[in-house]
């Protein structure tokens, strides 16, 4: 189940989606990069790093990611997952994107008790909708807070590079923003925890991905690459295993797409 924030949200927040597993299999998934942060919330999970086995906390922050994380479950749980615009992380924690880039960041460690309510609503099955309806009032209290003068810049250059789906020159962002490359490279990495350059290809990425997704006549992978931007066939494919771990036509066979980007394997 996915749910859009209220419109005064909407530049800080992309979505809430609430996920449920009513089974005691093992379960392993994925999360890879949307450009994104995020937090987890859940009352009873028991999830693991897939590479370590390391529990992880109850409830965590997600920094931007270079590419994927895997995870895998047990047993049965229920969690809201709460998807950033970029840069509300870096709003949210008051500290460099780029020092939580691909970092798991415990809720507790930062927060103390601020999450404990929605993690016992979640523990004790209350309706999902009631409890994002309170993360609403949490996040808009929050952000009655002021922002960095830098805001404006970020979330403009941000816009810039989602309407022209990834296909932007460093010349055009430096005649867009007055700023020389190097600049606004810092300036992003601060506050989005990824150079503009990654940021564009991420979304290149995704643009080809909702082609390949809604595709209904009969184009070939060759030329939905195209559409996308891609100059040939085989740097869409790198690009894809960067990312994703998964060849285009691996991830179109996922069976189990929780969403867009956290599929089980």
């Amino acid at each position: 189940m996915q749910i859009s924030p209220p419109k005064h949200l909407a530049p800080f927040i992309r979505h809430y989606i609430f996920l449920e597993n009513s089974g005691e299999n093992m379960r392993n998934l994925r999360l890879f990069t949307d450009g994104s942060s995020g937090l987890i919330l859940s009352g009873d999970m028991k999830l693991y790093s897939g590479i370590s086995e390391d529990r992880m906390p109850l409830s965590f922050f997600y920094g931007t990611l270079n590419g994927y994380k895997d995870f895998s479950s047990k047993c049965r749980f229920s969690l809201i997952a709460v998807v950033f615009q970029p840069y509300f992380l870096n709003i949210l924690l008051k500290t460099s994107a780029k020092d939580v880039r691909n970092q798991i960041v415990s809720v507790e460690d930062v927060m103390k008790n601020k999450m404990e309510v929605f993690q016992e609503k979640l523990f004790n099955k209350e309706n999902p909708l009631h409890i994002i309806n309170d993360l609403n009032l949490f996040f808009t209290h929050f952000l009655s807070e002021r922002k960095s003068a830098d805001h404006h810049l970020i979330t403009a250059t941000q816009q810039y590079l989602l309407q022209s789906k990834g296909s932007v020159s460093s010349k055009d962002l430096q005649h867009f923003t007055g700023y020389s490359e190097r600049h606004l490279e810092r300036k992003f990495e601060y506050h989005m925890g990824i150079s503009p350059k990654k940021y564009g290809n991420i979304i290149r990425l995704h643009y080809f991905l909702s082609l390949m997704n809604h595709e209904i006549d009969d184009k070939n992978m060759t030329t939905l690459s195209y559409e996308a931007g891609y100059s040939d066939q085989s740097h869409l494919i790198r690009e894809f295993k960067n990312n994703i771990g998964l060849t285009p036509k691996q991830y179109l066979n996922t069976e189990n797409k929780m969403a867009v980007n956290f599929i089980e394997l």
